[in-house]
């Protein structure tokens, strides 16, 4: 039995219950896929649902105010994705609302890339195209002992010839989710139960002993470390001062507290002084709060942060301070969220 009808009979027996498998309404599979990058099935699943009861249509999705849909959106992480998916739905709309049935247009549309296109046009549209995502690449890597990096060009030349040679013409759709479905539940990152693996004696890695080492990745990121110091504003009317991050960088678009930088803890003292360089400070009461020695570790793929939070108690309403239960309203990035769920729980 070929590669291909081993991973489908599998994959009839072993899938999840899903619900973009059971519709080839191109839009709900890309709302999935979306969501599902970066994310697990068991966390996204809750999103996806919720996206498509809030808008059950690309036209729904494109004519929303961006900060509804990055509200809609908040804990997911990698907000990019979520202004892609707008800006995305936007097109579609331009092009008459209708979704492009090609893995080539498909590519035109924003934050789609090689495996989105590549999995909707092959769940929707049946278009002969493998998907290559991490699940792909770990079971290939380990069924044909491949040690090329996935993350260098030859790698990924590599591993693309192979999925487009392996992949069954008469039903790519059913083969490219039954993959996906392998590497996501049976041929897991660390430790994978070989036992009951239909390739194991075929396994490359498995004979070899070398399945904690497969697939190989480069490791090319400098993880830099950042100290933010955030002020909470308290003012007497319980509002509080929140900004909205730029367009572009991490968190683009998402509101939290002003804050300060600096290479590390700071004393009272020192935020003081900072704090004097902020335009609507004038010597307003200050308390030191209890959570600025002990700081919230938050870990991007590139950066550390480590926000520090400082309570500042003001005894006039300032200009642009909303009420705090108007700030949870708002799309906070999770440093916000985490801080403000627990410290002001009272307004949940």
């Amino acid at each position: 039995m070929s590669f291909n009808q081993q991973l489908i009979k599998w994959y009839e027996i072993h899938k999840r219950d899903l619900p973009w498998r059971s519709t080839q309404n191109p839009y709900y599979i890309w709302l999935s896929e979306v969501i599902l990058q970066q994310t697990r099935v068991n966390q996204g699943l809750p999103y996806y649902y919720r996206f498509v009861k809030t808008y059950p249509t690309v036209h729904e999705l494109a004519l929303a105010p961006q900060e509804d849909v990055l509200k809609l959106w908040q804990g997911l992480g990698y907000y990019s994705r979520a202004r892609n998916l707008h800006a995305a739905a936007q097109q579609v709309v331009d092009m008459g609302g209708v979704f492009p049935q090609t893995y080539k247009d498909l590519l035109q549309l924003k934050g789609v890339g090689d495996y989105t296109a590549a999995a909707i046009a092959s769940f929707a549209f049946q278009e002969a195209v493998p998907v290559v995502d991490g699940n792909v690449y770990r079971v290939l890597s380990r069924v044909y002992g491949i040690s090329t990096p996935i993350n260098e060009s030859a790698g990924i030349k590599e591993f693309k010839n192979l999925a487009i040679k392996l992949l069954d013409h008469n039903q790519p759709d059913v083969y490219n989710q039954a993959i996906m479905e392998f590497g996501a539940i049976q041929c897991v990152p660390r430790n994978p139960d070989c036992t009951v693996c239909p390739f194991q004696n075929d396994c490359v890695a498995f004979n070899d002993q070398r399945i904690e080492e497969l697939p190989v990745k480069i490791k090319k990121v400098k993880i830099k470390n950042l100290h933010h110091h955030y002020i909470v504003i308290q003012t007497p009317k319980a509002k509080t001062l929140l900004q909205q991050r730029p367009q572009s960088g991490i968190w683009a678009g998402l509101f939290e507290f002003p804050f300060v930088e600096s290479d590390g803890a700071l004393l009272s003292v020192e935020f003081r002084e900072k704090l004097k360089q902020q335009d609507w400070w004038s010597g307003f009461r200050f308390r030191e709060s209890v959570y600025n020695q002990d700081p919230i570790i938050h870990k991007l793929s590139h950066r550390k942060i480590h926000a520090y939070f400082w309570i500042v108690e003001l005894d006039v309403e300032l200009k642009d301070s909303i009420d705090i239960k108007e700030a949870f309203q708002k799309p906070l990035h999770i440093l916000m969220h985490r801080f403000m769920s627990s410290f002001w729980n009272s307004y949940l």
